[in-house]
């Protein structure tokens, strides 16, 4: 089995436990990268549509922890969304994105639309959007500026002013309908 097999059958294993009113299974991984310390999002989609995105810019602490934690989380404490019920999970596509490591981006003109995930610091405020947010939308580099800024509550072009730190990763994304890297 793969590691995106492997990640999406454990993410989807602890959603049914866990919105069935169980607890997390106790899953064991056989890749290594699972010990790896790495950013990692989960995202799920109905039918298309957004349902609940969260995850971890830095590894805090092994793959095999952060992705149960982060699949529990983008399903019942995103903000933006109620949770989810076990009744849906059957329409639910996962998505999972392991972070490389960030880098400061010096010139806009070395972001790469499909390749490159950016973050925003400024003012105490952040906003990160993943590398396949412009692609889904159809954005152009100033778009993904703009709608980072967006994210983070800031005006546009705030990435632009003293102080504000730009930075840039890339993923492995995989989804349970489609495995693809970026």
């Amino acid at each position: 089995m793969s590691f995106a097999e492997e990640a999406l059958k454990a993410v989807r294993r602890t959603l049914e436990e866990v919105l069935a009113g169980r607890p997390a299974p106790a899953i064991s991984f056989a890749d290594p990268r699972f010990k790896e310390h790495c950013g990692i999002f989960v995202t799920l989609k109905k039918q298309g549509e957004l349902r609940g995105c969260i995850g971890l810019v830095r590894g805090v602490e092994p793959l095999s922890q952060a992705i149960g934690k982060m699949a529990v989380a983008a399903a019942t404490h995103d903000p933006r969304f109620p949770p989810v019920r076990l009744n849906e999970l059957a329409d639910i596509d996962i998505e999972i994105s392991v972070l490389t490591p960030m880098s400061k981006v010096d010139n806009v003109a070395d972001i790469k639309i499909g390749r490159d995930g950016l973050m925003l610091q400024y003012h105490g405020r952040s906003g990160l959007l993943l590398p396949q947010v412009p692609i889904e939308w159809g954005w152009d580099v100033e778009e993904f500026l703009e709608n980072l800024c967006h994210k983070a509550g800031l005006p546009p072009g705030s990435h632009l002013q003293p102080g504000a730190t730009l930075l840039k990763f890339s993923a492995d994304i995989f989804s349970e309908n489609s495995h693809s890297a970026v």
